[in-house]
């Protein structure tokens, strides 16, 4: 982002970027819910995007300050999955239980509808601000 002459659409372009991250995030969840067994060992875990609003810099007094937004990261819900006991399983421990993945789909599906909904929100935002800005040029003429 940077400070160019229409700060409402850098706020709005940010949270553009951080919701379609925030879907990707999503779909990769949803497409490996029922992976038991990683490359990293044991079950996928829930990717989760955190958002953190950029005015945080300039309270913090960070040069050169940046626009306002937001920002997106990305980190792994290390909440535990669902233990069933499948002692056929090649992936069970030694009592038996498998550790399935800590995604739910039904929740994630929700996430997506939501993150969906505010990326129609930014663009419908952004529209109307492109809007002010033609009708004032066509004002001024």
């Amino acid at each position: 982002m940077s400070d160019g002459p229409f700060p409402s659409l850098d706020v709005s372009a940010s949270a553009l970027a951080a919701e379609r991250l925030r879907m990707n995030v999503i779909a990769t969840n949803i497409a490996n819910a029922n992976v038991v067994n990683t490359p990293e060992g044991g079950p996928y875990k829930k990717r989760v995007v955190l958002f953190e609003p950029i005015f945080n810099d300039i309270a913090r007094g960070l040069k050169p300050a940046p626009t306002l937004g937001v920002r997106a990261r990305v980190d792994v819900d290390k909440t535990p999955g669902e233990r069933v006991h499948d002692p056929s399983n090649p992936y069970a421990d030694p009592q038996g239980y498998v550790e399935h993945s800590n995604v739910k789909p039904m929740f994630e599906m929700v996430d997506l509808m939501l993150s969906a909904r505010s990326y129609e929100a930014n663009l419908s935002a952004m529209k109307a601000y492109r809007e002010m800005v033609m009708r004032t040029i066509q004002m001024g003429r």
